[in-house]
């Protein structure tokens, strides 16, 4: 993929996909982390909702193209994984500090 074809579609990405929360808005840096987190997780439920409405009307023939379902599985799975990463860095910190002796 040479440089402009980079350039395009970023360029015609405009901004995250619905459920997918933003990290530079200026009132997320005053919310707690707890609250963030479970956002996060909210919107993976509800990314991974999305897919299996979409799987299902993939196999259902309800009018749901393959593209479509295949794009919705995938925002599920990068989202859950994206939870689980932070989840286990959050864990890995919380082992880090319980484990520092004062």
């Amino acid at each position: 993929m040479n440089g402009s074809a980079v350039t395009s579609i970023a360029s015609s990405l405009s901004g995250f996909p619905a459920g997918v929360p933003s990290v530079n808005k200026a009132s997320d840096t005053s919310e707690p982390f707890g609250k963030l987190f479970s956002d996060a997780v909210g919107d993976v439920s509800t990314l991974e909702s999305q897919a299996r409405t979409a799987v299902d009307g993939l196999m259902t023939g309800t009018g749901v193209d393959v593209h479509q379902a295949v794009i919705a599985t995938q925002k599920a799975e990068m989202a859950f994984e994206l939870a689980l990463s932070v989840r286990n860095k959050a864990m890995q910190a919380y082992q880090s500090v319980m484990g520092m002796q004062f």
